[in-house]
């Protein structure tokens, strides 16, 4: 698969027709939320191609209450086949063992193990996607200017992001259009600066 061809034919189409040609492709389909802001838009342009899509949350017991209500509301709206994955530790016994760890503290590597990339892999490991839809964009993070609608994760999968080269602004017209919610009260406690990642994507 010639990704850099593929990249190169998809900036000129739609995110719905990145959609249906990723469709095309995959046979065990799945999109990963957070519902962290603009993630309404991937929510609703995906399930309109395809309903019943199984939705990913790894919710990592931290959000915040705007961000549980936004979700839920998202989920009422668009009918989302929610498949849940929370860490296997609490977030009260993870607070006596470890608290909330700094980026700089040797112990947020485990805190991001635990509350993040354990419940993602095992999400991976059960629903064994061929097509991953994410709502990554250019800007966010140095690493997701290296990638593009289109890549490929370390263990082969078919990593889709069509909404890739979009602004907020086009996003903030978007959501009004479908009339979709968006919320900015979000907090992830592996990442914390904006401009990190947590590792889920690389």
């Amino acid at each position: 698969m010639d990704l850099e061809k593929i990249n190169e034919e998809l900036r000129l189409k739609s995110p719905q027709e990145i959609i249906r040609w990723a469709l095309t492709m995959a046979t065990k389909p799945v999109i990963t939320t957070n519902f962290r802001p603009y993630e309404a838009a991937i929510l609703h342009v995906v399930t309109k191609e395809e309903p019943t899509i199984n939705v990913i949350w790894c919710d990592t017991g931290y959000n915040t209450p705007q961000t549980y209500q936004h979700a839920e509301s998202v989920i009422d709206q668009l009918n989302l086949t929610i498949d849940l994955f929370v860490p296997k530790q609490t977030v009260a016994h993870r607070n006596i063992l470890l608290g909330l760890p700094t980026v700089d503290d040797p112990k947020h590597a485990v805190f991001t193990e635990q509350v993040k990339l354990e419940p993602f892999k095992r999400a991976i490991n059960i629903h064994q996607p061929d097509v991953w839809f994410t709502n990554l964009r250019k800007g966010q993070t140095a690493f997701r200017d290296s990638i593009d609608i289109v890549s490929k994760n370390k263990d082969g999968v078919l990593k889709v992001s069509p909404f890739y080269h979009w602004s907020d602004e086009q996003l903030d017209q978007y959501l009004e259009e479908h009339n979709l919610p968006n919320e900015f009260k979000y907090f992830d406690p592996t990442k914390v600066e904006s401009n990190r990642e947590c590792g889920l994507h690389i």
